[in-house]
Order: C-alpha cells, then structure tokens, then sequence
C-alpha cells in the first residue's frame, strides 16, 4: 500500500483504540478481583504525575480481550501487567514532555481529524459519532484520544523527524550498495532468511525478548543446524513456511544491510551477526548468486511492481478475525473464478478502491514493510493470504514486474526517503531512551517495585 501522510498512522491508532474501548467491561471483569483491590493504588510514579492501579487494569483488560479476539495466547497475569505498565509509562512521559515544550492541538485540528476518520468510514460526522457510542465508546474519549495522538504526532516532528538530515554521500552510498561492487557486473543474490518481528517503538523488554531469541537461532544456524527448519519453526515471515526462502532477487530489492552481507559471504554460509531492520531482526543465509540480465552502469534500474490490494480496517466495526475470515472467503471466491476488481470495489476499504484495487506501479521503498515483504514474495497473477499492516488487512495481487529506468533524480529521490525512514525510526527509539532515561520513574506495582532516572 503506498504511504500516506502520518495522519494515516494517527487514524489507525485512534480506531483501535475505539474497538478496544468498546470491549473495557467485558475484558476489566478478566481480570478479577485482584484488579480490583489494586485499582486505586499507585502503581507508578511519572516524574510528577502517577499512573494507578484503575488506569492500568483498563489497559490490560484492553489488551488481554483483543488478545482472546485474535485466539493468540494471553501471557501470564503478571507478566502482562509489566509490559502493559512499561508502555503507559512511556506515553505519559512524552505526553509531559509535550506540555512543557508548549505543543498544543487546537480543536479545529482535531475536528478535521475526526471528519476524516468519519469520511473514511462513508459517514457523516454525525454518524460516526452514533456508531462509536453505539458500541460503548464515550465520544468525549475518543476526541482525548485524538487530541493525544496529534499531540504525540507533533512533539516526534519537532524533536526527532526534522533533525534528520540524508548526505549526498549516504544517498550515492545507498544506491552504489544496492547496483553492488560492480555495477556492470550486477548479480542477482538468492538468500534463506529468519525475521523476528521487533519495531523500533516497541518497549525494551519486547525488542530485547526478540534480540535474545534472535541470537540464540543465530548460533544454531551458524553451529550448521538446518536453516530451512529453523525458519519454518520460528520465522515470523510469511515465507516461514518456505523455509524463508527468498528466491533469487536483485540488489535493488533487497534492504541495504543484506546486500553488504553479501559480499562477505561464500554461498552455503550465515551472515555472523544479526541485520538490525525496522521491523525486526534478520538472520541471513546466501545460497546463491547469479550475473543478472539487461543491467547498465551507467543507468541502474528499479524493479517495479504492478500491484492491487483488497483492504478491510481493523477496529472500524470488525475485529482482527472477522476482517481475516472475511478476506479469506473471499480470496477463495476469487480462486474460483470471481473478479479481483469487483470485489475490491464492493469491499476494499481505501481511495483505490474505485479503481478496482490498483495502486499501479510501485517503486522499492514505497510500501510498508509487511506489504512490500509480501509482494515480493509474490508471483504474477498470485494473491496472498490476509496479510496484517498498521492499515489492517490486505490480500494483494502482482499484475506484473517491470524494470524501470528512471531518472538520476529518481533514483535519488527514493534513496534519500529509504535512508531517512531508517534513521527516523533508529533516532525516534534513541529519543524515546533518553528521555525515559532522564525522567524519574517509580515502580510500585509487584516484581517491579523500583525507581530509576533522574533524580
């Protein structure tokens, strides 16, 4: 799906945040009565704010009911309670820091944001406002919700994204590592590969967990256990169950850490350390290389893709499975013999859904990860499985691939945004470090009762 502005990401949160609200009673009940002689306890101490028992038990029910929606496995009690805690207190801490840099939301910003969250559900503002309290959700916290997401939104802006800054150099770099050591000599480079899913904004713990379980499968693989079992056993991606195998592909189509691997690799080998991505950990292994075809020194090509999606929304009225059911009938339908393009105009949830689905032809880097990482692994004329992005869920479809030319500018261009996407989200966990680093923090709730920062 190509990228929209981050008010997409913003309208993607507060939707959540809507069906998850809507569930509170029900998932505060799961809890039972420990939550509840917790709940006007202080269990952390926010520089100069707390957070209580009340507040975090809502959070957890939240968590714990979405969780038993998606049928995943709800954690232990405990343990649910200290992640939930650690990212309530990472919000309040930027949610301070905003208020004392001045950053402010006027309510004209949030009634735009709020008619065009109604817009994209073809209703009026006065229609939205009735389904979400229809299904329990006061319209009074779901504008707080706004108000705190635009707020979030504009103090990342201010002290993360416009600081970032892209050489001439890095971009020059960036492109020569993806035409590779000789360009008129380009190989195409086919690698197996394991991913751990680990978002740069996800909590310490969580990115940690993952690191550790990253490295702990790095030794197996390098210690010549079978790598292709390893991937269908624990991969996160959606060629798991291929073993991870990413076929052959060529530089441009790969991310840059993987292609530098390459070249310190022998084919049958494992890249000796982990490639650190955006959304997760890599672990790496080169089977092959081949010389690619039609490739020029002077004029290196992007490899682009024809592509149509069918979108369904999560927390617009439809939970996690029945978006993933729905989409599942109807890929079978299609299978059949129906109409991509029908039903991508009776369903798809998003402005291409007037044209049949078609997003046209997409350069590398256009597209969030998980959608790009499915395409890629696509066949012409193939559709994939219901795939789950920050938009919700997709199933896709490769019309074609082409190689483009493209302009010098062009090449540039996409370089500089890939490369400056990536150290958006490197400098945005860096910030969010030091600023938790710096902020006084009490734990009081039980297995964390600790202080850290300043003081």
């Amino acid at each position: 799906m190509k990228k929209t502005l981050r008010f997409a990401a913003i309208a993607s949160s507060i939707a959540a945040s809507a069906v998850l609200l809507a569930a509170t009673p029900a998932a505060a009940q799961a809890l039972g009565s420990q939550g509840a002689s917790l709940a006007d306890q202080v269990v952390a101490v926010v520089n100069n704010d707390v957070i209580t028992g009340r507040e975090l038990d809502e959070r957890v029910g939240l968590i714990a009911r979405r969780l038993q929606q998606q049928k995943a496995p709800v954690p232990p009690m405990d343990q649910l309670r200290a992640q939930v805690l650690n990212q309530m207190v990472l919000e309040r801490i930027q949610v301070q820091k905003a208020k004392d840099d001045g950053i402010t939301v006027d309510d004209a910003a949030v009634q735009t944001t709020l008619q065009r969250l109604a817009q994209a559900n073809n209703m009026t503002l006065d229609q939205y406002r009735a389904r979400l309290e229809a299904e329990g959700v006061p319209w009074s916290v779901f504008k707080s919700d706004a108000r705190t997401e635009l707020t979030l939104s504009k103090l990342r802006e201010r002290e993360v994204d416009s600081k970032i800054t892209v050489s001439d150099a890095e971009v020059a770099s960036y492109i020569a590592s993806q035409r590779g050591p000789n360009a008129s000599q380009q190989q195409d480079l086919h690698f197996e590969h394991i991913f751990l899913k680990a978002l740069t904004n996800a909590s310490e713990t969580d990115i940690e967990a993952a690191q550790k379980k990253a490295d702990a499968l790095l030794k197996q693989a390098l210690g010549g256990a079978n790598f292709e079992r390893l991937a269908k056993e624990n991969s996160e991606a959606d060629d798991a169950k291929k073993g991870g195998d990413l076929g052959y592909k060529s530089p441009d189509a790969l991310p840059p850490d993987v292609v530098d691997a390459a070249a310190k690799l022998r084919p049958g080998q494992v890249n000796p350390t982990l490639i650190r991505v955006p959304d997760g950990f890599e672990i790496v292994r080169l089977v092959d290389r081949r010389a690619s075809q039609g490739t020029s020194a002077a004029a290196p090509k992007i490899v682009q893709t024809h592509v149509r999606h069918i979108l369904l929304r999560v927390g617009e009225g439809k939970s996690e499975g029945q978006a993933r059911q729905q989409l599942a009938d109807i890929r079978n339908q299609i299978e059949a013999g129906g109409d991509f393009a029908k039903f991508a105009r009776t369903y798809s949830q998003d402005g291409s859904a007037s044209q049949g689905g078609d997003l046209g032809w997409i350069s590398p880097g256009e597209t969030v990860p998980e959608f790009e990482r499915a395409m890629n692994n696509l066949q012409d004329g193939q559709i994939s499985q219901p795939i789950r992005t920050e938009y919700g869920y997709h199933l896709i479809q490769v019309i074609g691939r082409r190689d483009a030319q493209g302009s010098v500018q062009q090449q540039m261009d996409i370089a500089r945004q890939a490369i400056g996407q990536r150290k958006a989200e490197q400098a945005y966990a860096d910030w969010l470090r030091e600023l938790r680093d710096s902020s006084y923090v009490q734990y009081k709730l039980g297995g964390l009762d600790q202080q850290s920062g300043a003081n």
